[in-house]
């Protein structure tokens, strides 16, 4: 416990303090940016976009490698898989509008395809006797140990400024998710803004694959504005609250991996998040299980109060009324309900 204190107050190392802080901005980036996708229900298209980079990072290794370096540069590394998962996006656009694939298939058939591809290139990759392969299999799960200053740097620009790109282009994203016809009249490219949109997401998504790699950055794009859906109904508060979790789960998650350095930390910044999902599942105070069963509960009798009262007004001045009858008209509610129900009922009238 007091390894995992230290962890939260940034004292257990300058390394481990590098990493909490690119891992909190990353997060509050990602749950602001998730949010769109979710209002916009396009989440599926950050998976394919993130499985994409897979076979970037090892191109741009290769090309690295073969112009004399060791391949381990991540702003190269970057730059590769943000190519890749660009063309990934292009693909699924250019397959849900040109065939008649829905968007799904289209997304299940490029994540894949690129994917595999991926994994084939970094299987080549450990047979070359050029460059340092070690720690390359780190993008599809995240690895912190090997990170250094820069690195951590450039995951905390990265989060910096999409954040600032979210602020900018926020109502113009905002009216799209809700209302496309309502955008056109009103001037707004709604394709320049759906591109904007994935492009930021695809920015974020290359972002993190050095912290929480690029299978479970798709859930830390989507579980913080799922989570905070349970707590307001407003887009700004949404905004706010799903890029609060984010950076919350990627801070607690990171001291989790510092006070036990054999847990990596992408895992447990997506554990994070999941924990805080559950907990708004459960006991946010309007939308949450809790809340709503207890609402239910209390409304119940209301309801059948009311429902008695209308069926006593209507049976004594109609005992056969097919409004007390079954759907086909012919067989009277009163002698469907044993004696005991109907004084039940007509006690509460």
């Amino acid at each position: 416990m007091s390894a995992f204190l230290a962890a939260l107050l940034l004292q257990s190392g300058y390394n481990a303090a590098l990493v909490a802080v690119g891992a909190t901005l990353l997060g509050l980036a990602a749950g602001a940016a998730g949010t769109f996708m979710v209002l916009r229900k396009r989440a599926l298209v950050a998976d394919a976009m993130a499985h994409a980079t897979l076979p970037g990072v090892a191109l741009a290794f290769l090309v690295m490698v073969a112009l004399g370096g060791e391949g381990r540069a991540l702003s190269g590394l970057m730059v590769g898989a943000a190519l890749t998962a660009l063309l990934g996006l292009l693909a699924v656009e250019a397959l849900t509008a040109r065939t008649r694939l829905p968007e799904d298939a289209a997304i299940g058939a490029t994540l894949s395809v690129a994917f595999g591809a991926g994994i084939v290139l970094l299987t080549v990759i450990q047979t070359l006797s050029a460059g340092q392969q070690a720690g390359l299999e780190g993008f599809l799960l995240g690895s912190t140990a090997g990170m250094l200053r820069a690195d951590a740097m450039t995951v905390a620009a990265g989060g910096v400024i999409a954040g600032a790109v979210i602020f900018a282009l926020r109502r113009p994203m905002t009216v799209v998710a809700f209302d496309e016809g309502f955008a056109t009249a009103s001037g707004i490219d709604v394709r320049r803004t759906d591109l904007a949109t994935m492009l930021l997401v695809l920015f974020v998504t290359v972002a993190g694959l050095r912290i929480v790699g690029l299978v479970l950055i798709v859930a830390l794009l989507i579980i913080p504005a799922v989570a905070a859906r349970f707590w307001t109904d407003r887009v700004s508060v949404l905004l706010l609250v799903a890029a609060a979790i984010g950076g919350l789960s990627g801070w607690i998650g990171t001291a989790l991996s510092a006070a036990a350095p054999g847990l990596p930390a992408g895992p447990l910044v997506v554990l994070t998040a999941t924990a805080i999902f559950v907990l708004s599942l459960l006991f946010a105070p309007r939308r949450g299980a809790i809340a709503r069963a207890v609402a239910t509960r209390r409304g119940a009798p209301r309801l059948d109060r009311r429902e008695g009262a209308l069926w006593v007004a209507l049976r004594h001045a109609d005992p056969n009324s097919p409004l007390l009858s079954r759907d086909d008209g012919r067989t009277p509610l009163s002698a469907l309900l044993p004696p005991d129900r109907l004084a039940a009922i007509e006690g509460k009238a």
